[in-house]
């Protein structure tokens, strides 16, 4: 055990989980606005009869299902009107990140969903770079989500407009929403295009649907990785696959209990998928929107699933090399983490 592994948290106030360096892989801009900002919003809109006070924000976040929580995100979004919100959300989120010693993250923000405001993509993407910048203690990439129940046109249409603003540090694309009413596979010209461009790319699978989904985001689209992926498990062939051509998973522990997909943390497949070598980051999701942190994500590993603090190190670092960083980046991060006095 390292001497840090026994910090009295009585007297720190804050545990390993906070101080140790960490990245995030799967992490949505809109889900993870602090509540003091969003409510600031909510004020500027002029509020709304069901969420008179801050407290009363908070609450609208629990969930019955999946379903549940789809509704609730659509509901955030009407906050979310103008540019300059997205300046404010992306300073907000960036510093809650850095507070938390996440020194890499890469974001994902979904352009069309904000459309019907007026809102074209590329001053979408500036406004919220404008943001990041004023947050330097924390690096960021971007994910462009193409939201997979828009019409495939708008799909296309949203890839053009994001690879005119690359230069922004869009890395990447996925399609998030619900894998059971809108399956992969209609979008696999997409995603050769993305790939084409020079996009890396992943999709949401194995959440909202099971094994097959998974199979179609693989078969389909081609992806680098898996966003959750939780379901894997119910394939034996898949879990096999998967391990064999190190294809890595986004684990999202505790969103995947808020939303139901899994009926609680001692049953999340985590453990199983890490043992049998798959690779997996551990990230939050929509940390706002479930009230959790990565630290927390990492507390439950180890209390509840028993991960001791190497496997937690190893999982860490392995969430660098899963990035989509440049290997001498990757190399370089993992040297100042392997450095950082909390390791």
């Amino acid at each position: 055990m390292k001497e840090h592994d026994k910090i009295d948290e009585s007297k720190t106030g804050e545990t390993w989980f906070d101080q140790v360096p960490k990245v995030e892989l799967h992490l949505h801009l809109e889900g993870a606005i602090p509540h003091d900002a969003l409510w600031q919003l909510v004020q500027k809109y002029e509020g709304e009869s069901s969420v008179p006070n801050l407290q009363a924000l908070i609450e609208r976040f629990n969930y019955r299902d999946f379903p549940h929580f789809m509704e609730t995100w659509v509901w955030r979004n009407q906050f979310l009107r103008e540019y300059e919100d997205f300046t404010f959300i992306a300073e907000a989120v960036a510093r809650d990140l850095a507070n938390q010693n996440i020194l890499y993250a890469e974001v994902t923000f979904a352009p069309s969903d904000f459309a019907r405001h007026g809102l074209e993509t590329q001053k979408l993407a500036e406004a919220i770079r404008n943001g990041l910048y004023q947050v330097p203690d924390v690096e960021i990439a971007l994910i462009a989500d193409l939201v997979r129940s828009r019409e495939l046109d708008n799909a296309a249409r949203n890839l053009a407009e994001i690879n005119e603003v690359r230069s922004l540090g869009i890395i990447g694309i996925t399609i998030g929403g619900s894998e059971q009413d809108y399956p992969a596979e209609p979008f696999a010209d997409i995603y050769e295009r993305a790939r084409q461009l020079g996009f890396h790319t992943s999709a949401h699978a194995g959440e909202a649907a099971g094994p097959e989904s998974i199979w179609g985001a693989i078969r389909s689209l081609k992806v680098d990785r898996i966003g959750h992926g939780t379901r894997a498990f119910e394939d034996d062939s898949l879990v096999a696959y998967l391990a064999e051509h190190c294809i890595p998973i986004e684990i999202c522990l505790i969103s995947n209990v808020k939303t139901r997909v899994v009926e609680s943390i001692e049953k999340h497949p985590v453990r199983y998928y890490f043992d049998r070598a798959i690779p997996i980051s551990i990230n939050t999701d929509d940390p706002k929107m479930f009230g959790n942190s990565l630290a927390e994500e990492y507390y439950v590993l180890e209390t509840r699933l028993g991960f001791s603090r190497e496997e937690i190190r190893i999982l860490i670092l392995q969430g660098i090399d899963e990035s989509w960083l440049s290997e001498d980046r990757k190399q370089e991060l993992a040297r100042t983490f392997c450095e950082n006095p909390y390791w």
